[in-house]
């Protein structure tokens, strides 16, 4: 069983925790295997597998099941539980006692739905302090979505809002995925006394400068599904003899897959 408290001193060390996200058990324990002190899931991921959408609340099943799977891994594991399968407080602090029974160190809560708006705030804080209550051993990141819902153009100060009221609501970390540029990332670790987690975009981040501007976790979200897939077509195509080139799948792409 996983210890909460080393995955809690994982964003405290001499660089920031460097988290892959796995989407079954193979994959995780391949992760593990190379030594990676920690392993997350990637919801697209999960979801994806079970030939579903990502960002519904519809992968809540396959999550459990795969939570409960990982835990037997040798190193402590975080689950993403999307905004936590229901717009229940109840229903997610529930959620949350259950992945803690598992023994399950961390989970991943975000405040975006899929119709492409932002969960209210004071629904959020109510939401985190629940889950806090219910399962205080979990480190509780808490994720918004105010750069990937913003078309291009975050509003810093929603951001700033949102990450002080998850902390002052007793998240341990809060997530920005899509935060890049130097400005906005120094904004946030200045804002609040909690590690930051930024999300690892090829050509967009580096993980030396993000360090160096004071992130502590940085996560690979669904770039390794999306790259196993890429894999797996080129090397199915490279059997058949032909020459086309394996696709890159893009969140979208692989979003447009599960739904035809």
């Amino acid at each position: 069983m996983n210890h909460p408290q080393t995955f809690r001193d994982l964003h405290h060390g001499d660089g920031p925790l460097l988290l892959p996200n796995a989407w079954d058990f193979a994959s995780g324990a391949a992760l593990a295997q190379a030594g990676f002190p920690a392993v997350g899931t990637t919801s697209l991921g999960v979801a994806a597998a079970a030939g579903k959408t990502d960002a519904t609340g519809d992968a809540r099943d396959e999550t459990l099941v795969l939570a409960r799977d990982l835990a037997r891994l040798p190193v402590p594991v975080t689950v993403d539980i999307e905004g936590g399968f229901s717009t229940r407080v109840a229903d997610v602090a529930e959620l949350a006692t259950e992945l803690a029974s598992y023994g399950i160190a961390g989970l991943n809560l975000e405040d975006g739905r899929s119709d492409g708006t932002l969960a209210p705030l004071d629904h959020q804080t109510t939401v985190i302090a629940a889950v806090k209550r219910a399962a205080p051993q979990l480190f509780l990141n808490a994720r918004t979505d105010t750069f990937w819902l913003a078309g291009g153009e975050p509003d810093m100060a929603e951001t700033l809002r949102r990450v002080r009221a998850f902390a002052e609501a007793g998240a341990d970390g809060v997530f920005v995925p899509g935060i890049a540029a130097d400005g906005d990332v120094r904004a946030v670790v200045e804002a609040v006394d909690l590690p930051l987690n930024a999300l690892f975009m090829p050509g967009k981040t580096e993980v030396g400068r993000l360090a160096g501007l004071g992130v502590r976790r940085i996560s690979t979200g669904s770039l390794l599904f999306r790259k196993a897939l890429q894999a797996a077509v080129g090397s199915a195509l490279e059997v058949a003899g032909t020459t086309t080139e394996a696709p890159a799948f893009s969140y979208g792409d692989v979003q447009a897959l599960v739904s035809r």
